[in-house]
């Protein structure tokens, strides 16, 4: 039997496997890993969320199917929380679709909204299920740069007027996975006018809503008066609460296009387990200190993070926002690319990171550090970095690929 499937074909190589391989092997033969490269939240989900759990789980009826758009009052709550942060009004029944995560709805709404051969405008680098999902569904992806400038609206320009056939979407995604870069409500008002202009969809991923580090917290983009018309937003309780593994999140927003994705759902899934529904709609509706707490750990590991990597000759510019960094390989090691790089580190420091390719071509000469370790082995990450790199001044003729060389 052929392995040679239609949609198999269209996706690259996961970049990031070759990497795992790598570090497998080093656990494997004993070696202590420093894991700075998935994002995968490492502190305990909040107390009351977890009772919550226990509490609902064996009740009556809990463990029939479960509503997959989201139980009524997870809906409620998640509008209740865009009132209260972004003084948003949404109606749970019409513009909030409960998720298996933010990933599983992005690619779900790409299902939903996309035909054989339509372009769509993402962000590179970006997170791979902005091009992946669309890719996976027919469509063709056209890039647009991260950062949120002049550059950004040049390039939406010349994708409308050249591209055949027009974009039928925009991607966002800020605070950005994985490049810590933020946008501000100004930036989203251009992109509505520029959407609404140019009759595109505007989807964002706003997923590190509330891991900001300074006093701006991130915007919605559906603050911008008129956004509902052509917005749908992404979010996920798995960095904000964290909750990764529990696989829920949402995407609100313009009613015929939460139509269109509840519909594609209703089809795939029964939505999450009812107790987990449950306890996140306790998340919520409860207390949030939890959130302020998260973000100090974070923002600490973060300073922990510039700082010792600094001291270390691997210079990271601080993020204001998101749990990663995105720092450009030091010069000696840069041609060989960020996947070898990645490697290295395992190799030679104990050391793993994502390599920035992994997120798009334009990303391979940063790696992206995921702040998941606490402080203490975040140091001692620095110290072995440092000692590779006092090191390979005389062997990095040993380490270096020859094909990278060249």
């Amino acid at each position: 039997m052929t392995t040679d499937f239609h949609r198999i074909r269209r996706l690259p190589p996961y970049v990031f496997e070759q990497v795992n391989r790598v570090k497998a092997a080093a656990r494997n033969a004993g070696a202590d890993i420093v894991d700075l490269g998935m994002g995968n939240p490492d502190l305990d989900a909040p107390a009351h969320v977890i009772e919550k759990l226990k509490e609902t789980i064996g009740k009556p009826r809990t463990d029939r199917y479960s509503a997959s758009k989201g139980i009524p009052g997870l809906r409620r709550a998640q509008a209740n929380y865009y009132e209260r942060r972004f003084g948003v009004k949404l109606d749970p029944d019409k513009h909030v679709v409960a998720t298996l995560g933010s990933k599983e709805g992005f690619a779900n709404m790409a299902q939903a909204i996309t035909a054989p051969g339509d372009v769509i405008l993402t962000p590179n680098p970006s997170y791979p299920i902005h091009a992946f999902g669309f890719l996976m569904a027919g469509g063709v992806i056209r890039s647009v740069p991260v950062e949120p400038g002049p550059e950004f609206f040049h390039a939406m320009e010349r994708a409308v007027q050249h591209s055949i056939p027009k974009p039928i979407a925009v991607v966002l995604c800020y605070p950005s996975n994985p490049t810590a870069c933020v946008a501000d409500l100004e930036f989203y008002k251009d992109v509505v006018a520029f959407a609404k202009k140019n009759d595109l969809i505007v989807l964002s991923d706003l997923a590190y809503a509330e891991l900001y580090f300074d006093d701006t917290p991130p915007p919605s983009v559906l603050q911008v008066p008129g956004a509902m018309d052509v917005t749908v937003e992404f979010t996920s309780m798995s960095k904000t609460y964290s909750m990764a593994g529990w696989r829920m999140g949402f995407a609100v927003g313009n009613e015929r296009l939460i139509a269109a994705l509840s519909r594609v759902k209703s089809y795939l899934d029964y939505g999450a387990y009812t107790p987990i529904q449950v306890a996140a709609t306790a998340a919520l509706n409860g207390p949030q200190e939890c959130i302020a707490e998260m973000r100090e750990t974070y923002k600490k590991r973060r300073d922990a993070l510039v700082e010792s990597f600094g001291r270390a000759g691997f210079p990271v510019p601080s993020p204001r926002a998101s749990m990663f960094a995105w720092a450009p390989i030091p010069e000696p090691f840069r041609a060989m690319g960020s996947v070898e790089f990645a490697k290295l580190l395992i190799e030679k420091a104990d050391v793993a990171v994502a390599p920035g390719v992994g997120f798009g071509e334009h990303g391979d000469d940063f790696v992206r550090i995921a702040v998941v370790e606490n402080e203490q082995r975040i140091r001692q990450a620095a110290r072995n970095i440092r000692r590779f790199f006092e090191q390979a001044g005389t062997t990095l003729h040993n380490v270096v690929p020859l094909s990278a060389a060249r």
